[in-house]
């Protein structure tokens, strides 16, 4: 286990009403090792741990200010035993770990990262879906097994190949990340469809009825967040009314589809193919389902790294040690417990 500490006493913060933060990051290692972990300019005493069992969370921020964590989750009984704890600073934007209202309740600053994948992830969810429409990890593997150099002709036609230019993609979530993958889809040819909400009539102007987004699109990629309405957003009766063709993109979250549901999907060819950066389980076991399925071509898993361009995750860092420094001086940013 490997713990790092620091100090900082900058002499031009003493000002600020929260003074000398104990801050304790329970999760280093989900960030990249090629980060450069800058530290709050306000006086604080920084602890830092690579990996947190959950066994180990209430131990590690007993006396701690500030949380500073990924994907360790946070409820409301540990709250209970964590009378200091003032702020939990989120270094993503999902915050389906931590109890929002148990720490509202107790006063409790969540502040998340915003807008720092706007270009990683539609760049991600590209690759995933030229992949597939070109049906590059099939072919990859016919030739890594020598079936091109055993062709009687130039070419090998055994995966089907499909251009975007003239395709129609949904877009489920139209946040900076979705209406960025929008506007990459338009500069490829492609009519884009954004879904209305799930099983309601009121659709908003520029939103398309959310089955008719389902049934219409050569390709689905989902950007919304996991809540108890968006679980399961995409099950069997989805994928048995989209085109045979049709593949789906999930770079959001793992619970959005279904995915015992999308293995019968690809296995019984209701549609074409997926493409998948998240899982339900993460990290996932050996024996998750999903990865029982690795060798159809249709079939990319990839291991939650869509958001992980060096680029914004020095965004991300960034933006998390902005929102520290803005507590410190009284001001929150980003805070999910404001009524």
């Amino acid at each position: 286990m490997a713990v790092f500490s620091s100090v900082s006493t900058d002499e031009n913060v003493k000002e600020n009403p929260v003074s000398d933060l104990r801050i304790v990051h329970l999760d280093r290692g989900s960030i990249g090792p090629d980060i450069t972990i800058t530290k709050p300019d306000c006086p604080h005493h920084w602890t830092s741990y690579e990996h947190t069992e959950p066994a180990d969370v209430i131990t590690r921020l007993q006396s701690a200010d500030v949380a500073v964590l990924n994907k360790v989750a946070v409820d409301a009984a540990m709250l209970e035993q964590l009378p200091d704890l003032k702020m939990i600073a989120i270094s993503a934007t999902g915050f389906d770990k931590i109890d929002i209202e148990a720490c509202r309740k107790r006063g409790i600053t969540v502040s998340n990262i915003r807008a720092y994948a706007k270009h990683t992830v539609p760049e991600h969810t590209f690759a995933l879906m030229l992949a597939l429409r070109r049906g590059l990890k099939g072919y990859i593997a016919d030739v890594d097994a020598g079936m091109w150099q055993a062709s009687q002709h130039f070419c090998l036609f055994t995966q089907p190949v499909s251009d975007l230019n003239g395709a129609t993609l949904g877009v489920i979530g139209n946040g900076a990340i979705g209406s960025h993958v929008a506007r990459i889809a338009e500069a490829f040819g492609m009519r884009v469809l954004k879904a209305g909400r799930k099983n309601t009539t009121d659709i908003p102007e520029g939103y398309t009825d959310f089955d008719d987004v389902i049934t219409e699109s050569d390709v689905i990629t989902l950007h919304c967040p996991l809540t108890a309405e968006t679980k399961d957003l995409i099950g069997t009766a989805e994928f048995r009314r989209m085109k045979r063709h049709a593949i789906i993109l999930n770079t959001s979250r793992g619970g959005l589809v279904n995915e015992a549901d999308l293995v019968t999907a690809l296995r019984d060819g209701e549609i074409a193919g997926a493409g998948l950066d998240v899982l339900t389980v993460e990290p996932p076991s050996a024996d998750h389902i999903m990865l029982q399925y690795l060798d159809m071509p249709n079939l990319i898993v990839t291991p939650h790294t869509g958001w992980a361009s060096c680029e914004a995750m020095d965004t991300l860092w960034k933006q998390l040690i902005m929102h520290i420094d803005n507590f410190a001086k009284g001001k929150p940013s980003n805070n999910l417990c404001e009524a």
